[in-house]
């Protein structure tokens, strides 16, 4: 979940996210048909060592990383993309493709908890619930919020079957304690998606990463902010909370692979425990 800033746009014709999502595939795929011998290229002569074939583009190389970063920045402005988004009829807001990925982790890891700070209107609860019901029956959700406005979502099936609902802040001492009491050393799967502050998410991850077992995942969200790409003036957040983090604990490493779909919300946002 994020929250809508006003930053410079790149553009006001709608068919321009089009053109640059098209643009992000051919990139991705090393661009379009190449011409065989016989269509006007001459092929290698005979007895010659082939040609070596040039490596595809990758996000890696700078006029490609600054198309992601545009097309970062277009869709999440837009309030006709993820803000629209939803999950059984309840307000989901969460990037499609970041989504897609977590649902990757918890099919791997098969948690008996996912512990969400930040319910919001409880989409995303209700998300992670059904996908973990198929693949842990005895698992559940406990998600949290300083603010109760899951009403619609405490009515779904799989939210009453699944889902605990904790009301205060991710923080406080209560809440981290009753969460830890709750799991009780079971395997569990955490991901921070509340106040978007340095202090705040750095708090979380020093509370949370406890109950993470070898092997599973922190997912911290929405670290696009302050020029990762968004433009900068949110000031420091979820992004530079990781890189502290990480200085002072090694049990942790991001996992880049999870960015493979190249539009993500959470840069450096995926940390698997590896000790």
């Amino acid at each position: 979940m994020v929250q809508h800033i006003t930053a410079p746009r790149l553009g006001g014709r709608p068919f321009q996210s089009f053109i640059i999502a098209a643009l992000i595939l051919l990139v991705a795929s090393g661009g379009g048909a190449q011409p065989s011998p016989g269509q006007g290229t001459p092929g290698p002569a005979e007895g010659a060592a082939p040609a070596k074939k040039p490596a595809a583009p990758g996000p890696d190389k700078a006029a490609d990383r600054e198309l992601i970063d545009r097309m970062i920045i277009l869709w999440a402005q837009s309030k006709n993309t993820w803000m629209k988004n939803k999950w059984l009829g309840i307000p989901t807001l969460q990037n499609p493709v970041d989504a897609w990925v977590t649902q990757e982790i918890i099919f791997e890891v098969k948690p008996d908890f996912i512990v969400e700070a930040g319910t919001a209107a409880g989409g995303s609860a209700t998300l992670w619930a059904t996908i973990l019901e198929q693949v842990n029956p005895n698992g559940r959700v406990i998600t949290i919020d300083v603010v109760d406005a899951a009403a619609a979502a405490r009515r779904v099936p799989v939210v009453q079957r699944r889902v605990d609902f904790l009301l205060g802040s991710s923080t406080d001492a209560k809440i981290v304690e009753e969460v830890k009491r709750r799991v009780a050393g079971r395997p569990a799967m955490v991901i921070l998606d509340s106040l978007h502050t340095r202090e705040h998410v750095l708090n979380e991850l020093r509370s949370y990463a406890p109950i993470v077992p070898v092997g599973s995942y922190i997912v911290v969200q929405d670290g696009m902010f302050n020029g990762h790409p968004l433009p900068e003036g949110w000031g420091p957040g979820p992004y530079e909370a990781v890189e502290a983090f990480l200085q002072e604990n090694s049990g942790f490493v991001v996992d880049r692979d999870r960015e493979r779909l190249m539009l993500t919300f959470n840069p450096k946002g995926f940390l698997r425990r590896v000790k």
